[in-house]
């Protein structure tokens, strides 16, 4: 078994309002992963990914495409963080 990462991901590009935030959900939870996603004010979507490290790096791998109607110009990456208080993937509003 591998070891939990945690991770917190900024989105740029296109990425509200083309449902990015539900497509991120539902691949955070077919993956098993814990954490959340939300827009944020500059027009970025935030996300935080807990779980197996090979999952998660899945997981910012399919982020750096996401859904068909995002364009994505840029993902940055910030290792560590505290785990979510939870074992589900929940859509925060801001």
């Amino acid at each position: 078994m591998s070891a939990t990462r945690t991770v917190s991901v900024i989105i740029t590009g296109r990425v509200q309002g083309g449902s990015y935030r539900a497509w991120t959900q539902a691949e955070a939870r077919a993956r098993g992963l814990s954490g959340f996603v939300r827009n944020q004010d500059d027009g970025s979507v935030e996300a935080l990914f807990s779980g197996p490290a090979e999952v998660v790096d899945q997981m910012v791998a399919l982020c750096r495409s996401g859904p068909p109607s995002a364009r994505v110009s840029d993902i940055s990456v910030r290792e560590g963080g505290d785990p979510p208080d939870t074992s589900q993937f929940e859509v925060l509003r801001r």
